[in-house]
């Protein structure tokens, strides 16, 4: 389907040559942070000491007493996590906390395939077999009413840390730590769960210090900031808005790993990655690092992704990389399988009904595999341009689908809508405005695919469904360089709700030519002059190049070679 290049709104003059000259930005990356509402020179200081206060959240009090109780007490802290990189990493993040504050800690994550997700009460069942004194959630819990329930009846408190949007009824837990909780007050509703949990963990350690607790022990406080490798690779990884906070985190997170101030697990990553440890940015983290650990979520159980990010030891950290390497492969070929299933169907569908796609599409093989299905949905919804939801067999008669929605349309909401007309349709959902999870009967599957699109057909119109490119504009000759190229690229992080600058024009194709197989390489000439410039498509043929004049739209980049670097653009998208 095509797609429409769209020009962002200029931003006013005075206001981006102001914002270069109070910090002294390249006049590119200046205007682009103008586009983006950056209004002031702190909107892009990414100093720890700008980060939100922890006070802020609501719940903190009371989570903190609990850990520090248990910690006193000398008992036993079972954090339990989710199967995805957020999940990993908040749970590395607490267990590393934790016992650098003295704790007696130990996780389990449950396998999605045998539990589901979050604290179920069977996953209770399991963890009182370990005999905790506390069960700290992360990444998961604000749904977990049921579970909550099963720990109360064991009389093992539960301090739930999540940022999932809850439900009309929260569970009855000790404490709850979400900015998303009714009545939270905390200005940043888009923190990650690993996000969440450092902020915790920061509170804790604040508690622990005041009252002498680690000058009791003969020790000094741990230093948190040790953690923002794991805090910038989960909240990337989990595809959080990046406001100013969590840039901040990010950022520092980043220069953290780029200085080799970071775990074994996220050192051996980059290397079986093939990325570059101290010219990594965020894109990195989220597509090398973050699908490597996912794999060990979709394809067999989280705790080899944990295990690589707890490690200490460079050779083991290597060893779980590889197996984790190996997996991300393996789901690749699996979604690859599934994706040209789907296709296929689609365009059995179209012939077949003679009419166009629903707008709100579901798609279910019985074959296909659980753990892959959010990829697969993510794909088609970027292909189609239109929410979609996949479903594969979980068993005992249930499907469970993952849904991927276009702006315009919250898919938890809509989720929510299909339930209140149908109230027996859904048997659990929860999730984000962009992505969802949900869970339902085979039987009712062709009765909530009718009900999900009349519902979406309430939100989005035709036109609402057409690909865009959202572009900064045009760059003149002068500004395609490498000094522009190096400031946008070091003026990240760039990610959801912050994208890292597209931009459109017209070029002159002088050369072109397949690299590696499957990717386009070409030599542009600029209408204005200067240099000739090269540019690469990746997953493009000749084909998509058949004009002398072409217009683009692309990211100014920096290529590296042998040792030498010079700009290039990375094109996004070549228009019709």
């Amino acid at each position: 389907m095509s797609k429409k290049i769209l020009r962002r709104p200029p931003p006013a003059e005075d206001d981006w040559r102001s914002l270069a000259a109070a910090r002294g930005l390249h006049p590119v990356l200046a205007r682009a942070y103008a586009l983006r509402q950056v209004t002031a020179p702190r909107e892009v200081e990414y100093r720890l000491q700008h980060l939100l206060p922890m006070e802020g959240l609501k719940g903190m009090e009371e989570a903190v007493t609990l850990l520090q109780e248990v910690l006193l007490a000398e008992g036993h802290i079972l954090v339990v996590g989710d199967f995805d990189a957020d999940g990993a990493t908040s749970c590395a993040l607490a267990l590393r906390a934790l016992r650098s504050m003295g704790g007696r800690v130990s996780y389990l994550v449950p396998n999605r395939f045998e539990y589901g997700y979050g604290l179920t009460p069977e996953i209770v069942a399991v963890a009182a077999a370990r005999r905790p004194d506390l069960i700290v959630t992360v990444d998961n819990g604000i749904a977990s009413l049921a579970g909550v329930e099963a720990a109360a009846r064991r009389n093992i408190p539960v301090l739930v840390t999540d940022h999932h949007l809850p439900a009309e009824r929260l569970p009855a837990a000790a404490a709850i730590v979400n900015p998303n909780q009714p009545g939270d007050d905390f200005p940043s509703k888009h923190l990650a769960g690993v996000g969440v949990i450092f902020y915790v963990m920061m509170a804790l350690r604040a508690r622990l210090r005041d009252s002498g607790w680690f000058a009791a022990r003969g020790g000094e406080a741990p230093n948190m900031a040790a953690l923002l490798d794991l805090v910038a690779l989960g909240t990337v990884a989990d595809v959080v808005p990046l406001d100013v906070n969590n840039r901040i985190l990010v950022a520092q997170g980043l220069a953290r790993i780029r200085r080799d101030h970071c775990c074994a697990g996220i050192r051996a990553l980059l290397q079986v990655a093939g990325r570059e440890r101290s010219a990594i940015g965020a894109a990195d983290l989220g597509f090398a690092l973050g699908p490597r650990l996912n794999a060990a979520g979709r394809l067999r159980d989280m705790s080899l992704g944990i295990e690589c990010l707890l490690c200490d030891d460079e050779a083991r950290a290597l060893e779980l990389a590889r197996q984790l390497d190996a997996l991300n492969r393996e789901r690749r070929r699996i979604e690859g399988e599934m994706k040209a299933e789907a296709l296929a169907h689609l365009e059995t569908l179209e012939l077949a009904s003679g009419e166009a796609l629903p707008r709100g599409l579901c798609l279910y093989h019985p074959q296909w595999h659980q753990g892959v299905i959010g990829i697969l949905a993510a794909r088609i919804k970027e292909r189609l341009h239109r929410p979609v939801i996949v479903f594969a067999r979980a068993g005992a008669g249930e499907l469970k689908g993952s849904a991927r929605s276009v702006p315009g349309l919250h898919i938890r909401d809509a989720l929510d809508e299909v339930a209140a007309r149908h109230p027996r349709l859904l048997s659990k959902f929860g999730g984000h405005a962009m992505a969802a999870g949900l869970s339902l009967r085979e039987a009712d599957y062709p009765d909530f695919s009718r009900a999900f699109d009349e519902v979406v057909c309430g939100h989005l119109r035709e036109e609402d469904l057409q690909g865009v490119v959202l572009s900064d504009g045009e760059l003149e000759a002068g500004d395609l360089n490498l000094e522009a190229a190096l400031a946008l690229r070091e003026g990240g992080p760039w990610g959801q709700a912050f994208p890292e600058p597209v931009y459109d024009g017209v070029f002159e194709v002088l050369e072109q030519r397949v690299v590696g197989g499957h990717h386009l390489k070409l030599r542009l000439g600029h209408p204005g002059g200067g240099l000739p410039l090269d540019a690469i498509a990746f997953n493009t043929d000749e084909s998509a190049c058949a004009s002398e004049r072409i217009h683009l739209a692309y990211r100014l980049d920096v290529n590296e070679y042998r040792g030498s670097r010079r700009p290039q653009l990375v094109i996004e998208h070549i228009a019709g």
